[in-house]
């Protein structure tokens, strides 16, 4: 009983701490309009609000999980709850768009530290049969923030400045963190007293770092460049960590397990194919539609909404369902959705908006908690650190490439400049471009995602 009631406190300590982040990056899609005018940023440099955070965490979670595997997960919980919270509380301060861009950059290590262990701890809490709904729950939370997010950051943004959006998050940050030093109680080392693979972490954080920023520059010549130098050390690391006693991450884990594989791959295709939506529907509905980051806030929150509820129900039914088969058919109602996105209008109806939104929400919820139920079933107690940070990784790398893409169409039809309305067409035709290479994407994560249920 008690065991119980420790996990379920761990679990409502984790699922605070799986709001706070997600809160402050849909909290801030609503304030770039008024970030861009108080700093002068064009563009194609307001995606590195989000690039640069999210490079960060997708390259330290790896390695930080590896440490948290050697020196135990909640202190590396903890102590990224502590830097996530004293970068956002200086970002209120930023004087220009450089310091602010470095300093989402240095939040995303914080970050790293807490979606590379969240996870993790929450498998270690609970039994199996009972895991897949624990997971839901912290998936609800995920959506639940997202919900919050543009209502609460319009609100914010349009009454206080954008700069109470940062407050605001290290302020939740803080309390969090207070409170897992005393509800956590154990630390959960599974590699103790084995040693750190710098070499291969340094490979790992270069490669992916050069994939995506490769991938966000593109079709710039220096994109190609770092495209192909990322894809070159991501051969040489996996080659490397083969050859380790102790590896920074065990790639095995994707040579040798099939269900594994497949279902990360998934992960990252569905977050390439999607997660860009909300950045590129926040400036369609500002400037092109022309409401304020409150009025916007209220329509995007609608996806968010209907995601937190269906991943509670998601969760639920994989204990009577294939998760595989759950995961699946919320990739396939994404795929309807997003080709009716494609053709929006400067005069779409806002019902036939919303009505796309519910139905992603549904999508989303449907295969966020399953995709994840599985990948965290098909690997042994001792990976659960390493199997989590690869969800997260996969979630983040996907966000980049979203992102990446969504800077790319614009650049192509918008160029370097500011979206006023004589480029509202321009901007018009690289959201339809976007929404369209979306589709593609995931049409093949719908195959990846079919392709592993003979697998499971």
């Amino acid at each position: 009983m008690t065991e119980n009631k420790d996990a379920r406190k761990g679990l409502i300590v984790v699922c605070m701490a799986a709001f706070l982040v997600p809160f402050t990056g849909s909290s801030l899609t609503l304030a770039l309009p008024q970030i861009s005018e108080a700093f002068s940023m064009k563009a194609v440099t307001l995606t590195w609000m989000s690039t640069a955070y999210l490079i960060s965490t997708a390259v330290f979670q790896i390695p930080f999980a590896r440490v948290a595997d050697l020196i135990g997960r909640k202190k590396i919980f903890i102590s990224g709850l502590f830097v996530y919270s004293f970068c956002s509380c200086l970002s209120g301060f930023a004087p220009d768009e450089k310091v602010l861009i470095t300093l989402r950059f240095l939040s995303g290590i914080g970050s790293a530290m807490i979606f590379g262990t969240g996870i993790a701890i929450i498998t270690s809490l609970f039994p199996a049969e009972s895991r897949g709904k624990a997971l839901g729950v912290n998936t609800a939370v995920v959506y639940a923030s997202l919900a919050a997010g543009p209502f609460l950051g319009g609100m914010l943004t349009h009454y206080l400045g954008w700069q109470s959006i940062f407050f605001t998050s290290a302020g939740i940050g803080v309390i969090v963190s207070i409170l897992s030093v005393f509800i956590l109680k154990k630390e959960w080392i599974e590699s103790r007293g084995e040693k750190f693979d710098i070499a291969g972490s340094i490979l790992y954080g270069v490669g992916l770092a050069s994939v995506i920023y490769g991938f966000s520059s593109l079709p710039h010549t220096r994109g190609i460049i770092f495209l192909i130098a990322g894809i070159c050390t991501f051969i040489v690391f996996i080659l490397f960590e083969k050859q380790q006693a102790a590896p920074v991450f065990n790639v095995r884990l994707f040579s040798g397990n099939r269900v594994f594989t497949l279902s990360s791959i998934a992960a990252l295709i569905n977050y390439s194919a999607t997660a860009a939506i909300a950045f590129m529907l926040s400036l369609y509905l500002q400037y092109v539609r022309g409401l304020d980051a409150s009025q916007a806030g209220l329509i995007l929150i609608v996806q968010a909404c209907v995601q937190s509820a269906f991943s509670l129900i998601a969760g639920g039914l994989t204990t009577r369902y294939s998760s595989v088969k759950l995961a699946t058919t919320g990739m396939s109602i994404i795929v309807v959705v997003l080709s009716g996105l494609v053709f929006l209008n400067e005069s779409t109806p806002y019902w036939m908006l919303i009505g796309l939104l519910v139905m992603l929400g549904i999508g989303f919820g449907i295969f966020s908690s399953p995709n994840t139920n599985v990948i965290m079933g098909s690997v042994d107690r001792k990976y659960y650190t390493q199997a989590s940070a690869t969800t997260g990784t996969m979630r983040l790398a996907g966000q980049a490439f979203s992102m990446g893409i969504a800077g790319m169409a614009i650049s192509f039809y918008v160029g370097d400049n500011k979206i006023i309305p004589e480029l509202h067409s321009g901007f018009m035709q690289s959201m339809q471009m976007t929404f369209i290479i979306f589709v593609l994407l995931c049409l093949v994560g719908v195959y990846a995602s079919t392709a592993r249920i003979k697998q499971s």
